[in-house]
């Protein structure tokens, strides 16, 4: 005989070092932000009214907000952008919103909400976020996965056997703090100079398309940029057309912030036209096309959201999938992953696919996380998800590529340094006989090291 479960109790469910609670969607009311008090729904749902008021200053954010952030907060925020930032400030009003839904209207606990919030945390970093001491870690590139090295033609990374990585744009809806691309994405700042595409556009695609027809043994291509969001749509369903046309092509993924940042874009009816036209070539082609976005936090999750990706699915897209990054101060927990994994999973139908630990970039220190911490969070969210829907967390290792945070070869946990082998040669090692015998570092943030490790690397020169 089957034994019979006993019910669980409610006391027995707190009991678990998690306890799931499922939680609609909500979609935080614009109207509190003084400057957005007479916007109409019509107008928020439309794709040209978000990016048209998008915030790019300080000035235009003090007139968003009017009296509800402190002085403070902008001479904090004006000091990053004149010492630290590695991106420019361009913020739709869909990611704004997202920012201190409840706050209320004072003004001094706006502020603290503000400092506190895990989207402004990586979206609007402040001087007063960065580490006091190692913001920037010594071996930090601004190239930090050397994807530029490994083009074959400009913008075209061939990094990995059977798959590439198409750059179309350099621009994104909206600029992310940790850009892993901050070389080459956005606007340049006080502290970099940023490097240009020079190709036109379609000279750039037209060499992607020739490279591929020559290269059978690429199956897989990443369409990115920046963002595909900001590729005007008839230029980006021509091009996806033709990569469909290659026989050899089987998985095409869009890549794009913009669906949780600007789901706007992806409503919009010229686009789920165009979107539905692309799927069903693929389905018709035997081609696996899937969006791949970027949300880091549960409040980025509305119902806006939601219906963008369900959209994508109704019109033939394959899969929705998320590839986050971890962040300190924004999801660097067990419950803020999970809390992040239902809600995408169980609530806007988008995977959780990977959480990438943050790139070694420049100024990046007080965002990213050691490996051993990347573990035990691996660790801690197991088994309660869907076994399909429990994501990686993968440390993306220069010259090496994405390792699942447990697959080091060998980690020293006082100096920080982890050592990582790999299986293939990328497109740069063809002729190196040792690419897939040698060891590759791999290193923690220093804050994150004990003291004998700090002290270390105190004796170490820095860049």
């Amino acid at each position: 005989m089957t034994a019979i479960q006993e019910p669980v109790t409610p006391a027995a469910a707190q009991d678990q070092p998690y306890r799931y609670a499922r939680a609609e969607l909500v979609e935080p009311d614009w109207r509190r932000f003084p400057g957005w008090q007479h916007v109409t729904d019509a107008e928020w749902r439309d794709a040209q009214w978000q990016r048209v008021h998008c915030i790019r200053n300080v000035k235009q954010l003090r007139a968003l907000m009017g009296d509800l952030l402190e002085d403070r907060f902008y001479e904090d925020l004006l000091a990053d952008q004149r010492e630290m930032a590695t991106m420019s400030m361009l913020l739709p009003p869909q990611m704004i919103n997202t920012m201190a839904p409840t706050a209320g209207t004072d003004p001094a606990k706006v502020t603290e909400a503000f400092y506190a919030d895990p989207i402004r945390r990586y979206m609007m970093p402040v001087r007063s976020d960065r580490d006091p001491v190692w913001p920037n870690h010594p071996h930090s590139e601004r190239d930090s996965l050397h994807e530029a090295e490994m083009w074959v033609v400009e913008g075209l990374t061939h990094r990995y056997p059977t798959k590439v990585l198409a750059e179309m744009i350099s621009t994104c809806p909206q600029y992310c703090g940790h850009c892993t691309r901050m070389d080459l994405v956005g606007n340049s700042t006080e502290q970099v100079e940023k490097h240009k595409l020079a190709l036109k556009p379609v000279d750039r695609q037209d060499a992607m398309i020739d490279y591929l027809k020559r290269t059978p043994g690429v199956r897989d291509v990443v369409v990115s940029g920046g963002d595909v969001a900001n590729v005007p749509w008839p230029q980006l369903e021509s091009f996806l057309m033709r990569l469909m046309d290659i026989e050899t092509v089987r998985d095409v993924r869009l890549a794009t912030k913009a669906l949780a940042a600007l789901p706007q874009h992806w409503i919009q009816p010229k686009v789920v036209e165009g979107l539905e036209r692309v799927a069903v070539t693929a389905q018709r082609r035997g081609v696996n096309l899937a969006i791949h976005t970027h949300v880091n936090h549960a409040q980025s999750v509305t119902p806006l959201v939601a219906e963008a990706a369900r959209t994508a699915l109704e019109v033939g897209v394959r899969d929705v999938r998320n590839q986050g990054v971890l962040m300190r101060g924004v999801n660097a927990t067990s419950a803020a992953l999970l809390d992040l994994c239902f809600a995408l999973q169980g609530e806007a139908n988008i995977l959780p696919y990977y959480f990438y630990m943050c790139d070694m970039i420049p100024n990046a220190e007080h965002w990213r996380v050691s490996v051993h911490e990347a573990q035990e969070l691996q660790h801690a969210i197991m088994g309660y998800l869907p076994g399909y829907a429990t994501p990686r967390i993968v440390c993306d290792v220069p010259y090496v590529g994405k390792r699942w945070v447990h697959q080091l070869a060998e980690y020293d946990r006082e100096k920080g340094i982890s050592y990582w082998t790999k299986n293939y040669r990328t497109g740069i090692e063809l002729d190196d006989p040792e690419a897939l015998n040698r060891r590759y570092p791999y290193y923690d943030p220093i804050s994150t090291l004990p003291e004998a490790g700090q002290a270390w690397w105190n004796t170490q020169p820095r860049s």
